[in-house]
C-alpha cells in the first residue's frame, strides 16, 4: 500500500516538505526584499527633500551664521549651505511648498501610465521579466537623481516621473506570478510580502536619515540604487515565471505546486481575449478597484507628508524625523504578515465563507484608520499623540493583505494582474491629488488647522472605500474568468453530431 503524506490537521494541506520547498521560500523571499527596494527607491525623496530645502523658519539665524553663497548650478536658487550639521558644499533648493509638492507628485505622473498595462503586460508576456526590469530601470534613474537635481528641477521632475513610469508595472505584475506559483488558500500569506514596501520605507527613512547627517542628501539615492541593482541581479537569476520552467525545483515541489492550484481552481480554459465589457461593468471588480484607491490615496498621503509634517508641525530633527517616520510602516508590514496567516487558517478551516473573510479584513485595514484621522484631528498637534496615531492607523492599514488586497485571484485570477492594474490606476491619481491637496493646503501656511483638513479628508476617504467593499465585494470566482473547457466544448460538439444523425437518417429512408 503506497504511504500517504501526512496532513496538517490545522489547515487540511498536505505538509510540505522543507527540503523540497526551496524554489517557493526563494521565491516568497525575492518578492519581499523586491517590494523593501521597491519602496526604498520611492521613499527616498521624501526624507532627503527634509534635508535638500532648508527650513524657512530658520533662514534668518542660517544666514547670519554660516558662510551663504549662491551657487549658479541651476534656475531653482539652489544654495550652498555650511552648517555645523550638513557636509561640506551641501547643496540646497529654495523649494516652496507648492514645488515641493509638485516634485512629489511627479512620480505618480508617470506611475498611472503604467499600471494597467503593466498589469496585462506581465499576464501576457510574464510577470519575471516585467517585473524584474522596471525595478533594474528604476534603480539605474535613482543613481542619476542628484545630478538631476542639481541641473534643474525640471531634469528632477523628469527623473521622478521616469521612476514612477519604471515602477508603475511592479504590483500588477506580482500577482499573475502568484496564479502561477501559490495555491489559493495560501495567498493572503503571499500578498504579506508586497506589504514589505511598508518594512522597505520603516527602514529607509531612519537609515537615510543617518546617511543624510553624515554625507549629504546625495547619499541617499546612491546607497539605495546600488542595493535595487545588486537585487535585480539576483531577480533574474533565482525567479522563474512557473514552476515548470524552473531549472532547479524538485519533483515533489512542483508537482504539490500544480495539484493545488489545479484542485482548487474553476475547470476551464483562459480566454484568448480579455473580456473588457465583463470586467468594466463587474461591481466586485469596482469594488476592488474603488477601496484600493481610497486606502492607497490614504496611504500615500501619510507616506508622503509625514517627514515634512513632523518637520514643521512637531519639529523633530532629521535623524528623529527619520526614525519616528518609519514606525508606522514597520507596524503596517508586521500586521499585513499577521493578518496573511489568520487569513489563511480562517479559509482552510473552513469556518468563515472566504467573501466574509475578505470583507472581515478590509475593514479593520480600511475602516479604522479612517477613525484615527479624526482622532488625529483632535490630538495631532501633540508629539507623542500624533505619532501614536500614525503608527496605529498605518498598522491597521496593513490588514488589507487578507482583505480586499489578494481579491483579483479569488474573482478572476486569470486577469489580476489587469484588475489590480485598474485598482493601482485610480490610486495612482489619489496620489498625485493627495499631493496637490496638501500642497495647496500648507502652501506658505504650515499650520496645525491646515493639516486638521487633510485628516478629514482622509478619514472622510478611508470610510467611504471601506464601505463600497462591504457593500459589494465577493470571493467568489467569476464566470469570465474562464472560457468553456476543452470537455465542455467536445461535449458540446457531440451533442450537436447526435442531433444531427437522425435527420440523416430519415433523408436516407427517404
Amino acid at each position: 500500500m503506497k504511504k500517504e503524506e501526512p496532513a496538517n490537521v490545522e489547515t487540511g494541506l498536505v505538509i510540505k516538505q522543507n527540503r523540497s520547498m526551496n524554489c517557493s521560500r526563494i521565491l516568497n523571499l525575492m518578492v519581499l526584499v523586491g517590494f523593501m527596494v521597491n519602496y526604498m527607491l520611492r521613499v527616498n525623496f521624501t526624507i532627503a527633500i527634509v534635508d535638500m530645502v532648508p527650513n524657512h523658519k530658520q533662514n534668518a539665524s542660517i544666514e547670519q551664521a554660516t558662510n551663504f553663497s549662491t551657487s549658479p548650478l541651476n534656475d531653482t536658487n539652489a544654495t550652498v549651505i555650511r552648517t555645523h550639521s550638513s557636509p561640506p558644499g551641501s547643496v540646497k533648493f529654495n523649494w516652496s511648498e507648492y514645488e515641493q509638492n509638485m516634485i512629489l507628485g511627479s512620480f505618480f505622473w508617470g506611475y498611472v501610465l503604467t499600471e494597467l498595462p503593466g498589469g496585462r503586460l506581465s499576464e501576457m508576456i510574464g510577470a519575471r521579466p516585467v517585473f524584474g526590469y522596471s525595478m533594474l530601470l528604476a534603480s539605474m534613474v535613482t543613481l542619476l537623481t542628484p545630478m538631476a537635481a542639481k541641473l534643474s528641477i525640471y531634469c528632477l521632475i523628469f527623473c521622478r516621473v521616469f521612476l514612477g513610469f519604471t515602477l508603475g508595472v511592479t504590483w500588477p505584475a506580482i500577482l499573475p506570478l502568484a496564479a502561477n506559483w501559490i495555491p489559493p488558500n495560501e495567498r493572503s500569506k503571499f500578498m504579506s510580502n508586497m506589504m514589505a514596501s511598508t518594512l522597505g520605507a520603516a527602514l529607509t527613512l531612519p537609515v537615510c536619515g543617518i546617511l543624510i547627517s553624515a554625507w549629504g542628501w546625495e547619499s541617499a539615492f546612491y546607497i539605495t540604487g546600488l542595493v535595487g541593482l545588486a537585487w535585480s541581479a539576483l531577480w533574474f537569476n533565482l525567479v522563474f515565471e512557473t514552476p515548470a520552467v524552473h531549472p532547479r525545483i524538485s519533483e515533489y515541489e512542483r508537482h504539490y505546486i500544480e495539484t493545488e492550484i489545479a484542485k482548487q481552481s474553476k475547470p476551464g480554459t483562459k480566454p484568448k481575449k480579455l473580456p473588457w465589457i465583463k470586467i468594466l461593468t463587474s461591481l466586485p471588480v469596482w469594488a476592488i478597484v474603488i477601496t484600493h484607491g481610497a486606502s492607497v490615496f490614504g496611504y500615500f498621503t501619510i507616506v508622503n507628508q509625514l517627514p515634512t509634517y513632523m518637520k514643521y508641525l512637531l519639529h523633530y530633527d532629521i535623524k528623529s524625523n527619520g526614525f519616528l517616520s518609519s514606525l508606522p510602516y514597520l507596524g503596517k508590514y508586521l500586521m499585513a504578515l499577521f493578518a496573511g496567516i489568520v487569513a489563511d487558517r480562517l479559509l482552510n478551516s473552513e469556518k468563515i465563507s472566504k467573501t466574509m473573510t475578505r470583507k472581515i479584513f478590509t475593514f479593520i485595514g480600511v475602516f479604522t484608520p479612517g477613525l484615527l484621522m479624526i482622532l488625529q484631528v483632535y490630538l495631532g498637534d501633540n508629539q507623542v499623540w500624533s505619532v501614536i496615531i500614525f503608527t496605529i492607523a498605518l498598522t491597521m492599514n496593513g490588514a488589507v493583505t487578507g482583505g480586499y488586497l489578494g481579491n483579483g485571484l479569488d474573482i478572476a485570477p486569470n486577469f489580476s494582474g489587469t484588475i489590480f492594474g485598474m485598482a493601482n490606476t485610480l490610486s495612482s491619481f489619489g496620489g498625485s491629488l493627495s499631493s496637490f491637496l496638501v500642497g495647496k493646503l500648507t502652501n506658505n501656511n504650515q499650520t496645525f488647522e491646515q493639516w486638521c483638513i487633510v485628516f478629514w479628508i482622509l478619514a472622510a476617504t478611508y470610510m467611504c472605500g471601506a464601505m463600497v467593499f462591504l457593500i459589494f465585494g465577493t470571493a467568489k470566482t467569476l464566470s469570465w474568468n474562464s472560457g468553456p473547457s476543452a470537455e465542455e466544448s467536445n461535449g458540446v460538439q457531440a451533442n450537436e453530431m447526435d442531433a444531427m444523425k437522425p435527420l440523416k437518417t430519415s433523408s436516407n429512408s427517404q
